[in-house]
């Protein structure tokens, strides 16, 4: 019984393996869509996290402190140079206004009656010259005693004395009416504080204090902010090596010949789409940043629709060109262990290599060595593929299998 029951399962293991040797020889080579390496000329980007700032951005504070008893605007209303914006309480302003105006009115009362003083010290002093010059001929001739004169003499000099002291009077008075004026001009110059105008022409951001609210020149909190978005400033920073790498690709010998020979830059908004002005590259921070280890760039784009504004974001894309780049679609290509793989068709035969990718662009890798011109590779099921594995190449147009890959998010 034994012994049968050995036969009874060698017979099986038997039937098995033909069965499995019938169904390879019947299945042959493996069907694989297959391409050859290109080569192509290749725009790629380089992509950068950037901030988006107006061309001026000036903080709207008050000269002087006060309540805001009026707002004049609405955020993300455009403003003109000069436009009201707030106004603050100028109750006691007047008062001191009027106080001052009145200050100015006496000041002049007094140069007035200093003008008078004068002319009457003058008159006396006219009045004392005739009569010294009607008594000297007098004493001269001895007609009358040499006292007469001498006490005319000294009317004249007392008469004289007073006009120098209503003079003086009146240089006092005039300096009165100087400063008086200036405190009213003081007083006039904080009422005209007291309307908050716009610095710059431009765009209102968010207003932190409104009506009934108190603000002064020392608040830590500007009341808001006015943003020139006629042309907008892009910023976005590359680490060292990416900053070093950008110096050597560039053509020129200066930083400024570098910036003057680069390409339009593009702007990725935070929705996705490419914006439709394109940048140039304009400025360059001096030194790397210590505490990041990056260097900044400045990015200006025109605004000519009023699309952005302060405060926006997105992605600033620099474009690299590839000329005679080798190129197979990304959906040939695996990866293991930080590795790259292509299974290249060698008589019909798929054999496992590996490449060195320089870039990836719309579906596309660039090639930088491992593969050559011309060369057959599967191009898509690499997965259900092995090394080794018997194919039969079915080849398809590059282009197509490109336009076919789509993005999985």
């Amino acid at each position: 019984m034994r012994n049968k029951l050995i036969l009874l399962t060698l017979s099986l293991l038997s039937v098995a393996a033909c069965t499995k040797k019938e169904e390879n020889r019947g299945q042959g080579p493996k069907p694989v869509s297959t391409v050859t390496v290109q080569t192509r000329n290749i725009t790629g980007y380089s992509t950068y996290p950037a901030s988006i700032e107006g061309r001026v951005n000036n903080e709207v504070r008050a000269k002087m402190q006060g309540y805001i008893t009026q707002v004049l605007v609405d955020e993300g209303q455009f403003v003109t140079k000069g436009q009201p914006l707030f106004r603050l309480e100028t109750n006691s302003l007047n008062q001191s206004a009027n106080a001052a105006k009145a200050g100015v009115g006496a000041a002049r009362s007094n140069v007035a009656a200093s003008d008078a003083t004068i002319k009457a010290a003058q008159s006396a002093v006219n009045a004392a010259q005739v009569e010294v010059n009607k008594l000297r001929p007098l004493v001269e001739k001895n007609i009358i005693s040499n006292v007469q004169l001498q006490t005319a003499q000294a009317n004249l000099a007392r008469a004289q004395a007073q006009v120098s002291q209503a003079v003086a009077g009146k240089q006092q008075a005039s300096a009165g009416v100087a400063q008086a004026q200036a405190n009213y001009q003081g007083v006039q110059a904080n009422i005209d504080y007291s309307v908050i105008r716009a610095p710059i022409s431009g765009v209102i951001g968010k207003i932190n204090f409104r009506t009934g609210s108190l603000v002064g020149p020392g608040d830590p909190v500007a009341i808001s902010t006015v943003s020139d978005t006629s042309e907008l400033y892009v910023y976005f920073s590359m680490n060292e090596k990416e900053y070093l790498d950008f110096l050597k690709n560039s053509v020129g010998a200066t930083m400024p010949e570098k910036l003057k020979n680069m390409p339009a830059v593009e702007l990725l908004l935070a929705n996705g789409d490419v914006y439709a002005q394109k940048g140039q590259i304009k400025a360059v921070t001096g030194q790397i940043d210590p505490s990041t280890g990056s260097i900044q760039f400045r990015v200006s784009f025109p605004n000519p629709d009023k699309l952005l504004s302060n405060g926006n974001s997105g992605k600033v894309r620099l474009p690299i060109s590839y000329e005679n780049a080798l190129v197979l679609p990304e959906s040939a290509t695996y990866e293991q262990q930080g590795l790259v793989y292509v299974y290249k068709v060698q008589q019909d035969t798929a054999k496992s290599f590996v490449i060195s990718v320089i870039d990836r662009v719309n579906n596309m890798v660039i090639i930088k060595d491992g593969a050559k011109k011309g060369e057959v590779v599967v191009a898509e099921g690499v997965q259900t593929v092995k090394s080794g594995t018997p194919v039969k190449p079915q080849p398809k147009d590059f282009d197509e299998i490109i336009n076919a890959i789509k993005p999985l998010f």
